[in-house]
């Protein structure tokens, strides 16, 4: 028995923010001082480091879990599956919904639960939950669907990641502008196929890590100190990643057996595309290799870093050919791997 994604399905909004729909934000640092530079070049350098030319936000009428969804039809679809036959339900999201306008989130009942009334699934013991993993947290429930399956207690799951990261920025930090709207989402099945699944890694760093990213006030001292915002420390978390993430993938590698000439593709969150590069290099010189050319797709330059959704939505594009001068085939060997708030790092190494 081995355990393979069998479907696929994503949904990008179809509104385009570009990095000069920001000129007009009044930017400013933190206890309300004025940024000492212009939103040009907060926007070009932004773009230097980031890799991010635009982003996707959803329409004001939609919620996470109408989008989640979208992708998740389309993953049943692609899998020519009944979704009656559906064991889980994992949804990874970090904010629930948080409606246009709103100030309160939504989780209550649990998006999956919300995702399964959708997809009109009366079967009771299809088992729907939402996890909070931070970014990785839609990696995180493909490895648990596969804990699943390997127990004997599911045959066949559906994991989901989805945000909409637009509703929850703070529009006075530059940071803002990182973020974007999105959904992905997987079949996980039990299969006779050859490949699937060979390895996995997870950690949870919160000795000192736990509040790299957080909620907290706006940087306009003149707002509701009770309305909250994500926040980061961007250079901690920077430093952290590259320390952490290429080691975990390694002892993922390692774990699986495969050499990493072998590796065809490593599909990694699309948090930023400098700090990206940087892990890639890192993980490939643990190996005393360089990474060759393509092997690291990218979605973030006209995505956006829409956290849960990067990963499942960037797989999606490669297996579907959407990705220009990208493309994966039966029998390629692709490593998935992400970090996020938490801080959480994991991996699995992945035989399509």
């Amino acid at each position: 028995m081995n355990i393979k994604i069998t479907g696929s399905g994503s949904y990008i909004p179809t509104r385009i923010v570009t990095n000069l729909e920001f000129a007009q934000h009044e930017f400013l640092g933190e206890g309300g001082k004025p940024l000492p530079y212009s939103n040009e070049e907060v926007a070009e350098k932004f773009k230097q480091i980031t890799g991010i030319e635009e982003r996707r936000y959803v329409d004001e009428d939609l919620l996470t879990s109408d989008i989640a969804y979208f992708a998740a039809q389309r993953a049943i679809d692609d899998a020519k599956i009944d979704p009656e036959t559906i064991d889980y339900i994992i949804f990874a999201h970090n904010f629930g919904n948080v409606k246009s306008g709103a100030i309160q989130t939504d989780i209550l009942p649990s998006l999956a639960s919300r995702v399964k009334h959708s997809l009109k699934i009366k079967n009771p013991k299809c088992v729907a939950y939402d996890i909070l993993f931070g970014c990785p947290g839609w990696v995180e429930g493909v490895i648990q669907a596969q804990a699943y399956i390997k127990a004997g207690m599911a045959k066949r799951c559906l994991v989901i990641g989805a945000e909409t990261l637009s509703r929850v920025v703070d529009p006075h930090d530059r940071d803002s502008m990182i973020y974007s709207d999105g959904a992905g989402a997987s079949i996980i099945e039990a299969t006779d196929e050859e490949g699937g699944i060979l390895a996995h890694e997870t950690a949870s760093f919160t000795h000192d890590e736990a509040y790299f990213l957080f909620f907290g006030n706006s940087y306009n001292v003149t707002h509701d100190p009770d309305v909250r915002y994500i926040k980061m420390y961007g250079r901690k978390i920077y430093e952290f990643a590259l320390t952490n993430v290429p080691l975990a993938m390694k002892d993922c590698l390692d774990k699986s057996g495969v050499a990493i000439e072998d590796v065809k593709k490593v599909l990694i969150h699309q948090a930023n595309e400098k700090m990206d590069e940087a892990i890639i290099h890192r993980f490939f010189k643990l190996h005393k290799k360089t990474p060759p050319e393509g092997v690291m797709p990218m979605s973030i330059h006209k995505l956006g870093n829409s956290s849960v959704a990067t990963v499942p939505t960037l797989y999606d594009l490669l297996i579907k050919g959407q990705l220009e001068d990208q493309e994966i085939q039966k029998g390629d060997i692709v490593m998935f791997a992400s970090v996020g708030a938490g801080m959480n790092v994991n991996a699995f190494v992945y035989k399509v």
